[in-house]
């Protein structure tokens, strides 16, 4: 075991709130024009840039908290998965130039949390009693 491996528990942690803080203006802008106008213009909750807009705030405030981080974290991974095959990949082959390197690392950033759990400070350890290692507690 190396030395620094007793601070992974808190390294996810300030992974997942800032991926999640980063994430969840995605889905205001999509929805509210805010903190900026989206490109295509503010979107209906029915439509799919909606319903993609909506997950990524629910989720993204969810990973925040660490509140069903693993659950959030696998929608949250295969929406970007989606976001990027269904509009970044047709534009352009390179992640670069058809803008779809952040839906990627968000991806896989996601991905991690699934199976690596949220780390410490996260509400899901306070419910099911758990440790920010994410072992049972015991008396």
């Amino acid at each position: 075991m190396h030395q620094l491996d007793r601070y992974t528990p808190y390294a996810l942690a300030a992974l997942r709130v800032a991926a999640g803080l980063i994430f969840i203006p995605h889905g205001l802008q999509k929805l509210f024009s805010f903190p900026a106008p989206f490109q295509y213009g503010q979107q209906s909750l029915v439509s799919l840039l909606g319903a993609g807009a909506a997950i990524e705030i629910v989720t993204g405030l969810l990973i925040v908290v660490g509140l069903f981080t693993r659950p959030a974290a696998l929608l949250a991974s295969g929406t970007m998965a989606v976001a990027y095959w269904m509009f970044h990949a047709p534009a352009n082959f390179y992640p670069v130039l058809n803008g779809g390197d952040a839906a990627i690392l968000y991806c896989f950033v996601f991905l991690l949390l699934v199976f690596a759990g949220p780390g410490a400070f996260a509400l899901d350890a306070q419910i099911g009693q758990k440790s920010p290692a994410g072992r049972p507690v015991t008396a």
